[in-house]
């Protein structure tokens, strides 16, 4: 997708679409979201992960708003996200959160910024570079205490806190992952928190961070020197079971393409998975799994599909989810509130990210990435209003 020049709200109309489906993004709700993230963290600073294109919705754009709002961290998986970050947030400091191959460390000397260690491996490279180029601009240190994927071991951790002590040591940040921040009271969390405040208290003086957007409502426990929320950001809900504190960021709407009638009996879409009770009234919308709308969302005879809204009624996707098209169930709405060219829409509206989510067997998370693949994509806010 191609940020430099994004639509504004003012283009946004239903009457000269080229594509079915179209993705608005309230980026006045992504820096509501930031705020109330960063006032859950008191006095700790926050910051923002934009990574995977800020979660499949505009990392320029997102990035931007969130620069003009004040946050000065953001996290990103990559050079490549870190280098469009740095266009639109030249004051801050950028995290590289996969790290760095010795072949693109000139790129964090060119973009300054840091990259995330997460072995002794790379950190022998890494250090290796910095001698060679007198480079101080730093890294993180990813510290493993349960998650199992990226990061040193603990005892590597003891075993190198010696090195904060002495000149240019060059660690900026001391860092861990929650793997199940969202149950307090699991068992790996408690271990987790634990774990890091123990190794935290061997590097004295370096800023620390473990609380992601789960993480900040742990509370103290989890709330050292920097938050780094991610898809809370964009709406997901970091207190699953619980009301969510975030706005709703995105809407996603299709084009009705047809209204059609369907008689008792008969069925609906590929492999005839969903059966008419009583004579119904279908409407064909132009979004599919190319527009990210998962194929678990289907409704079928033995299990019912994701919600949506016509004419502003929730009624069950039915039938599996092509490609290109959805089918929806609207017999319940009256016929004349129901026509070819006007738009469903299947998230927002009440609907939110997560309700889609939890309808295909997933999480907000992997939805978000997957939308605006080739819908038109709409900013609201684009001038930092709300």
């Amino acid at each position: 997708m191609d940020f430099a020049e994004p639509l504004a709200e003012t283009t946004y109309t239903h009457a000269a679409p080229e594509t079915g489906g179209t993705l608005t993004v309230d980026l006045a709700a992504v820096e509501s979201n930031w705020r109330t993230l960063a006032h859950q963290a008191l006095t700790v600073e926050c910051g923002a992960v934009v990574k995977a294109n800020a979660y499949g919705l505009g990392l320029e754009p997102v990035t931007a708003r969130l620069a003009k709002a004040g946050c000065r961290t953001f996290f990103v998986a990559d050079l490549a996200e870190a280098r469009r970050v740095r266009a639109r947030a030249r004051g801050a400091t950028i995290y590289v959160l996969n790290g760095c191959m010795p072949e693109g460390s000139q790129g964090f000397v060119e973009l300054n910024a840091r990259p995330v260690i997460n072995s002794m491996t790379e950190l022998a490279e890494w250090d290796a570079f910095v001698a060679t180029h007198n480079w101080r601009g730093g890294a993180a240190l990813q510290v493993n205490t349960g998650m199992n994927r990226l990061g040193i071991s603990p005892e590597e951790a003891v075993a190198l806190a010696p090195r904060t002590q002495t000149e240019n040591h060059g660690i900026t940040l001391l860092m861990s992952h929650l793997a199940c921040a969202e149950i307090p009271d699991h068992p790996l969390t408690v271990s987790q928190l634990k774990l890091f405040r123990d190794i935290r208290a061997l590097y004295g003086g370096i800023p620390a961070s473990l609380a992601s957007s789960s993480g900040i409502y742990l509370g103290d426990a989890a709330l050292y020197d920097l938050a780094r929320p991610g898809a809370a950001l964009y709406g997901v809900n970091p207190t699953p079971g619980r009301t969510n504190p975030m706005r709703g960021v995105v809407e996603l709407t299709g084009r009705i393409l047809q209204v059609r009638n369907v008689a008792e009996g008969e069925t609906v879409g590929y492999g005839a998975t969903w059966t008419a009770k009583r004579p119904s009234r279908i409407v064909v919308v132009a979004l599919g799994y190319a527009d990210g709308l998962l194929r678990a969302a289907s409704g079928s005879d033995a299990a019912p599909g994701a919600m949506a809204i016509v004419a502003e009624r929730p009624c069950p996707i039915v039938g599996r989810l092509s490609m290109d098209l959805a089918c929806i169930d609207a017999t319940d709405i009256d016929a004349g509130a129901v026509h070819r060219g006007d738009v469903a829409t299947l998230i927002g509206a009440g609907n939110g990210i997560d309700d889609f989510a939890a309808a295909a067997g997933t999480i907000g998370y992997e939805i978000l990435t997957r939308l605006g693949l080739r819908c038109r994509v709409v900013y609201r806010g684009l001038d930092g209003d709300s």
